[in-house]
């Protein structure tokens, strides 16, 4: 089925025909009679393999219908949280609910990742079977730091008698300690406490050889220097079952957005160097890498007013994501057809959701080219804590179709 526009400038459409033959009428209807000037494309829904929506436990940044509002007004419907929440998400009887919510009250499917460990406190295996039975799609430490890797491995073991995959957050605590900023110049010169690209890549050579000893599955997500993209095409040549993505700000951000002690590129993991940000670029071109998550943090408005070490990490990313996975294209980084499938196809893949999303179908409605700035009333998230904000970028979702 091929949509055109009343002009000469076609939608440039991407659907699957799976989720393209089960549109309404009415949906195909009003695609073919659009009016424009100019390009438009016709997407899959976002799927995001990592945000935090702020609840439960930290609803003064956010709230599931915040932030599933505008996660779902910027074509994400399908949203994958980590466990560390308040209380963490480790009772399996107890996440049906907060599905319900999120698409009752924010309109999105919420995917979860339970607690790998008890507590996420590094000691001993959580209740693994529990948190399949109540729906986790898979199982994390998120950035929290394992007791000693003798726990690390006998939890995988664990995790591999249910078939659940791990997601992992790499991060070695000894070597990045009480780091704030990429350990270089930038941070040298501003008095600020390093973390070293070491720290990630040695907690992620642990982890993969760790994968090649017990076979679990594993996706590796936010990986953001050099060194863990060799590594990655290191263990895909081995064919470990190992799939990585990067958050969508290291592709456009470095440490130099640091300068002059900005904390609204205060992230973990860190913005590296221009030289890890070409490689990102690269291992996202040749497929080493796999996905692009948004890494959403909504904080609130105090949040990023304390001095740069004192203030909270994190970057509200829903609202901007579009705009700089258009610019990637626009860039000649990827193309439209990979695009989809790095924020669309391939995270469902690594959700494990493929089916699901299928059936749920819907589309988006892009245009590539429409200029807007960012400001507190163009952002639809409660989290303005962006090193976008004010600026002018190109390209946004002007409409969702989803049921």
């Amino acid at each position: 089925m091929s949509i055109m526009l009343n002009t000469d400038a076609p939608i440039r459409d991407h659907l699957p025909d799976t989720i393209k033959n089960a549109l309404p009428s009415t949906v195909t209807d009003k695609l073919a009679a659009l009016e424009a000037g100019r390009e438009m494309w016709l997407l899959p829904p976002l799927v995001d393999l990592c945000a935090r929506l702020r609840e439960p436990g930290q609803q003064q940044h956010g709230t599931l219908e915040s932030e599933g509002r505008a996660a779902r007004s910027n074509g994400f419907l399908h949203v994958v949280i980590p466990p560390d929440t308040n209380p963490i998400l480790e009772n399996g009887s107890l996440l049906k609910g907060l599905r319900e919510r999120a698409l009752d009250d924010g309109g999105i499917y919420l995917h979860i990742l339970g607690a790998l460990t008890a507590g996420l406190e590094g000691e001993r295996p959580s209740n693994i079977a529990g948190l399949k039975k109540g729906g986790c799609i898979a199982v994390s430490n998120a950035r929290r730091p394992f007791r000693n890797d003798l726990v690390l491995l006998r939890t995988l073991e664990y995790a591999a008698t249910f078939g659940m995959k791990v997601f992992f957050y790499p991060d070695e605590a000894s070597l990045s300690g009480d780091g704030v900023a990429h350990e270089g110049y930038i941070a040298s010169y501003h008095g600020l406490q390093g973390i070293p690209w070491i720290a990630e890549t040695v907690a992620l050579s642990t982890q993969l050889l760790m994968v090649e000893e017990t076979g679990i599955a594993a996706h590796f997500s936010q990986l953001s220097c050099k060194s863990s993209i060799e590594l990655m095409r290191w263990a895909k040549d081995k064919g470990l079952p190992v799939t990585c993505d990067v958050a969508m700000h290291q592709l456009y951000l470095t440490d130099d957005n640091l300068e002059g002690f900005n904390a609204q590129a205060y992230v973990l993991p860190p913005l590296r160097s221009n030289t890890d940000q070409q490689a990102i670029r690269r291992g996202l071109k040749d497929g080493t890498i796999d996905a692009i998550c948004s890494h959403h943090e909504p904080l609130n408005s105090t949040a990023k007013k304390a001095p740069f070490a004192e203030s909270t990490p994190g970057i509200s990313n829903f609202d901007t994501f579009m705009a700089l996975a258009c610019q990637l294209v626009h860039d000649e980084v990827l193309t439209l057809e990979q695009l989809v499938e790095k924020i669309c196809l391939n995270p469902a893949k690594i959700a494990g959701i493929s089916e699901q999303y299928e059936n749920i179908g819907g589309a988006v409605l892009v245009d590539p080219n429409l200029e807007w700035q960012v400001t507190a009333q163009t952002m639809l998230s409660n989290g303005k804590n962006t090193p976008f904000f004010n600026q002018q970028l190109q390209g946004r979702v002007v409409e969702t179709f989803f049921g």
